[in-house]
């Protein structure tokens, strides 16, 4: 539960770093490109230099979500919450992965995943020029963002012809600046090990986003090439010694979206129309998926990840509308606001350059308002959340973008991204009818909810049935669960496309020119008019504070930093580190009920284990989703730990950074050989972790 007075505390710090325009004390998700040398040096006395820098960029792995190599024989490690989906596919009711863990001891055991890729980013190119040559300054910027557009395709389209490398432009500082991103990508993915659900998160959804925690949030996966495994030069070596309670800290992940420099009109349309539907929806889903598993059997298992994802979502989306709602926060970004507008209108040439971006992006927002609840329902079927509706979706997009030239077609669906799009699309994870009636049902029952029951799009949709006859018409005769049968649907084009029979093709036949109509207004009446207007902002944030700062997150890699380090709550200390023994004292005390209760063989082998190992720790290292699985690393950069979480205080950090009680919260480096040797008997592994 997030505690008002809490939340108050969290923002009541950044007053001096907004109204500065820079980071304060350890904030930052820092380009590797251009990381805080000033500060590193002045405070920590420590100079990253550029071969370190390229090692820990090639020793780190996207996956979805983070990762990084850890022995040089392709062993990625990462969250159990990243690599769960795959536990989830590989499992049967007679054989879950999720509840009782899984271990090769051999490579031969290795499960090969369904459809994980792996990418490591190898190149990075500043190519800004190039991007803004493409459109002239008094261009519309509905045409302007056309132009880049197929200018940024261009790009990677040309530099993957020559290196064969995977290629992705990269928007910083909302279109300030453009990078061309390089990735070598894998698909051979394989499980060597996870341990199961109950200790990776244990304390359940009571917990999570809580400290202290007992988490042992580990996975790991080899990356194969030419059906053996990657040898690599650059991995993660392990610190033999973990760290220690003041040390300084680096994270190296993939923190997902941050909307620390939107404009004060952006931020009240988050608070006031985004955030809520999303935090509407999140509970929405997971009221009904909880309503699902309580049938119980298989459905309960066959639900399990997906109501895990919603009840996570849930949270996250709690602290975030919280911050939203912060009187501190507004003053915080009203005085950042107002002293960069000053700068730029006391300058009558730069008030003409960029004078007009805050009434522009505010226009936007007011546009966004008109369609936005349409928009977020119908794009990608959100609504649906259904995995034949992505399926059939993406067969009828594929058949209706591949004829277009490249540099024209859906960004999703360009060469350079095909290879992926085909990974996903002919993937054989099972599919439940079960549960997939009951996301169509859900959705459709959503679309009539908010467009209205005689909206033409909710008629057709529903096709003269109600939600759940409608949902079980469409399971039923749908095609779409045999792989062969996507495959010929592919295979044919557009022609076969719109003659196939299919139930599930024909309702994305329905939703799909309605759901493009809107992507194409929300393109040219929103999209481009805020990355038009951002660009001016972050020229106007350059010119005034130097390019010393920090873009927001988009995804892609980024260094954070700051030292492991405790606080204080609701009048007591919170020491930085947990251990065994306090996982053991804390599931006595909770009785071992649910989702307190340990597993035989973590009852069996206490006495095996050295107790006062540490488990869990906290560092202030600037983090948000998307940085699962993040490797904690000291200046050495030896791995001390795995980023698993933030706590409740630091959901705020989407908005903006306070380091007074925000903490990012890892799982200990030692413990995880700990349990490896002691409870896992996965010793071999342990060995080739730590380099024996």
């Amino acid at each position: 539960m997030i505690r008002a007075v809490t939340r108050r505390c969290v923002l009541f710090t950044l007053l001096s770093s907004a109204v500065a325009g820079v980071a304060l004390a350890d904030e930052g998700m820092w380009l590797l490109t251009q990381p805080p040398t000033k500060l590193l040096k002045e405070k920590y006395g420590f100079e990253p230099t550029s071969a370190w820098l390229e090692h820990m960029q090639k020793s780190c792995v996207r996956m979805g979500a983070s990762g990084s190599l850890v022995s040089p024989h392709g062993l990625v490690m990462t969250n159990h919450h990243v690599g769960s989906d795959q536990l989830e596919k590989h499992s049967t009711p007679e054989r879950d992965l999720l509840a009782a863990g899984f271990y090769a001891q051999t490579r031969a055991e290795e499960l090969k995943c369904l459809d994980m890729e792996v990418q490591i980013l190898w190149t990075i190119e500043d190519v800004t020029e190039r991007i803004n040559a493409a459109a002239g300054p008094k261009m519309p910027a509905a045409e302007a963002y056309l132009a880049h557009r197929k200018a940024m395709t261009h790009i990677e389209q040309e530099a993957q012809d020559k290196t064969g490398l995977d290629y992705e432009v990269v928007t910083l500082y909302h279109g300030a600046r453009y990078h061309l991103y390089g990735y070598k990508r894998y698909d051979d993915v394989r499980l060597v090990m996870a341990p199961e659900k109950g200790i990776a998160f244990f304390g359940g959804d009571n917990d999570n986003f809580e400290y202290p925690r007992f988490d042992l949030d580990m996975c790991f996966f080899r990356i194969y090439e030419n059906d053996r495994p990657l040898e690599c030069e650059h991995y993660l070596h392990w610190s033999r010694d973990g760290a220690a309670d003041g040390e300084l800290t680096f994270v190296l992940g993939h923190p997902g979206r941050t909307q620390r420099l939107y404009t004060l009109d952006h931020l009240k349309f988050l608070r006031d129309v985004d955030s809520p539907a999303r935090l509407s929806w999140a509970c929405r889903r997971e009221v009904l998926l909880s309503v699902f598993r309580e049938r119980g059997g298989e459905d309960a298992r066959i639900a399990e990840e997906d109501y895990f994802g919603h009840q996570n979502w849930r949270k996250a989306q709690l602290g975030t509308e919280a911050a939203l709602l912060d009187p501190q926060l507004w003053t915080v970004k009203r005085a950042d606001e107002e002293k960069l507008r000053a700068a730029v209108a006391a300058d009558p040439q730069k008030q003409a350059q960029w004078g007009d971006a805050w009434e522009r992006i505010a226009g936007a927002q007011r546009t966004y308002r008109e369609f936005y609840m349409r928009y977020n329902a119908l794009r990608e079927g959100r609504a649906f959340g259904s995995e034949l509706f992505r399926i059939a979706l993406t067969l009828v997009r594929l058949a209706e973008e591949l004829p277009k030239p490249n540099a024209d077609r859906l960004r999703e669906y360009r060469d350079a991204e095909l290879d992926s799009v085909y990974l996903e699309l002919y993937s054989p994870a099972p599919m439940y009818d079960t549960l997939e009636i009951e996301r169509l049902r859900s959705g459709l029952m959503l679309l009539a909810e908010q467009f209205g029951g005689d909206d033409p799009l909710v008629v057709q949709a529903l096709g003269g049935l109600t939600p759940e006859e409608r949902a079980e018409q469409l399971v039923r005769g749908c095609t779409l669960k045999d792989v062969a049968a996507r495959k010929k649907l592919a295979a044919g084009g557009k022609a076969v496309i719109e003659a196939a029979a299919d139930p599930v093709i024909a309702l994305a036949r329905i939703i799909d020119p309605d759901a493009r109509a809107v992507r194409k207004r929300y393109e040219d009446e929103v999209q481009s008019v805020e990355r038009e207007a951002y660009a001016k902002i972050g020229a106007a944030r350059f010119a005034l504070y130097g390019e010393d700062i920090y873009p927001d997150a988009t995804g892609t890699l980024r260094l954070a930093l700051g030292p492991i380090k405790g606080y204080r709550e609701d009048g007591r200390e919170i020491p930085p580190f947990t251990t065994f023994a306090g996982l053991y004292e804390r599931s006595q005390e909770r009785h071992g009920a649910a989702p307190f209760e340990l597993s035989k063989r973590w009852i069996e082998r206490k006495e095996r284990l050295k107790l006062d190992t540490p488990m869990d720790f906290v560092c202030t290292a600037d983090i948000i989703g998307g940085n699962s699985g993040s490797p904690v690393v000291n200046k050495a950069g030896e791995v001390i730990g795995l980023v698993f979480d933030g706590n409740i205080q630091g959901l705020a950090w989407d908005i903006a950074y306070s380091e007074v009680q925000g903490r990012a919260v890892a799982v200990d480096s030692r413990a995880i050989i700990e349990a490896l040797r002691k409870v896992y008997d996965a010793g071999e592994l342990a060995d080739e972790i730590v380099g024996q």
